[in-house]
Order: C-alpha cells, then sequence, then structure tokens
C-alpha cells in the first residue's frame, strides 16, 4: 500500500465513520419528517394547488430515498401510484430513473482517494489495496481484472452482459438485502465499468414494465 493513505488510529476511524452514518441518518429521517408532514396536509387539504405540491414533495422525497443504499424508497412510488393512478405514473417513472442515476452519478464520480480513506477507517485493508490497483486501470484493462477474479460461472453475465444484470438486479424482490437499486448502481458507478449514456438507456428499459402496464392494460398494483 502507498504510503500517502494508511489507517489513522482507531477512535479517529470510529469517530469519521460515525460522522458519515449520521450524516445519512439526518437526511433519510429529514426525509421522512417532510413525507409525514405532506401526507398530514393532504388529509386536511385537498385543493388542487395543495396536491400539487404533495405530489411535488413527495416526488422529491422518493428520488432521495431510491437513490441510498439500503434504504426503500419503492413505497414512495407505489404510494403516489395508489393515490393517484394513472396520472402521476410517468413522473414516478422519470422520478426511479432520476433517483437511480443520481446514485449511478454519485458512484462515477466519487474519488477513489476518499473510498480508499473510507474502507481504511473499516480497517478494510484488502479492499483498499485492490482500489490502488484499480485506479490507474482503463475500463477495458478493468474488465480484464474482473475476467480473472470471477467465478468462470458467472463471467459471462457479469462482464458481456453487464448491463442486462444491472436490469435484472434493481427489479428482483428483495434487492434491499444487497443495497437495492440505489446501492447497486452506486458500486456500477465505482467500478467504472459502464458508460453514463448507456446505464441511462438500461435504466429507462429497466423501469419502464410497471409503467406500462398501468398506461396500456390498466393494470392494477392493488385491486379492490
Amino acid at each position: 500500500m502507498s504510503q500517502d493513505l494508511k489507517p489513522d488510529p482507531v477512535p479517529i476511524s470510529i469517530l469519521r465513520t460515525l460522522l458519515r452514518l449520521m450524516v445519512l441518518l439526518v437526511i433519510v429521517v429529514a426525509v421522512n419528517l417532510l413525507l409525514n408532514w405532506v401526507l398530514d396536509l393532504s388529509h386536511r387539504t385537498q385543493t388542487r394547488n395543495v396536491m400539487f405540491g404533495v405530489i411535488f414533495l413527495m416526488l422529491l422525497a422518493y428520488v432521495i430515498l431510491i437513490a441510498i443504499p439500503f434504504v426503500p424508497g419503492i413505497e414512495v412510488g407505489l404510494s403516489l401510484i395508489f393515490m393517484r393512478g394513472d396520472d402521476v405514473v410517468v413522473f414516478v417513472y422519470a422520478a426511479t430513473v432520476v433517483g437511480l442515476m443520481l446514485a449511478f452519478l454519485a458512484g462515477r464520480f466519487t474519488p477513489y482517494s476518499y473510498l480508499r480513506r473510507v474502507f481504511l477507517d473499516l480497517r478494510l485493508i484488502r479492499a483498499s489495496e485492490l482500489l490502488e490497483k484499480v485506479q490507474p486501470l482503463d475500463r477495458e484493462q478493468r474488465l480484464v481484472l474482473l475476467r480473472e477474479r470471477l467465478p468462470k460461472l458467472l463471467r459471462p453475465l457479469l462482464i458481456n452482459y453487464r448491463y442486462l444484470a444491472i436490469a435484472v438486479l434493481i427489479n428482483i424482490p428483495g434487492n434491499a438485502l444487497i443495497g437495492g437499486g440505489g446501492g447497486i448502481l452506486m458500486v456500477a458507478g465505482l467500478s467504472r465499468l459502464f458508460s453514463i449514456t448507456a446505464m441511462l438507456i438500461t435504466l429507462l428499459l429497466a423501469v419502464s414494465p410497471v409503467p406500462l402496464m398501468v398506461l396500456l392494460f390498466d393494470f392494477e398494483i392493488m385491486p379492490n
């Protein structure tokens, strides 16, 4: 490992890790408080302007929540569809794509030096060393390295069909256990193996089945 980044003393590492977790917690709590206030407002007032504001704020909260790893956010989008039906399904679809792209871009543009510091604070020395090895490589070199490290059965899916793998992962039930949509897209961004344009197209297609069923076939997510 290079000399520029070494593990700090344990108390400093713990404090820094706790501060990072607190920032995420504050964001999640603030968004949930906003949602509770918005829902309470919608129950008390049903005017057109108020409902427009309610929907806008819920969409904004949804974008933020779905972009955060391990935070369930899809419930907010489904709640909006339950409340307003196909009137908002296009906006929920767009918000889903925006939130997931934000997670991807956050990973894509996170400096490896910062990520290595996070790993060192967690005492993940081998992960930090791997980042140091990967950082100077271009995309093709990273794919070669990945091919060498993956089990043979997973190589075709995670290398040749990696965009398809992302589409499948964000749609499988229970993906919150592996980070949820936000976590999956953030890791994809951190890998630097995906182009921004191709990932946007992947998300536009992968997120579309439910909105299309609602719009084209009058599909009810929650039957009466």
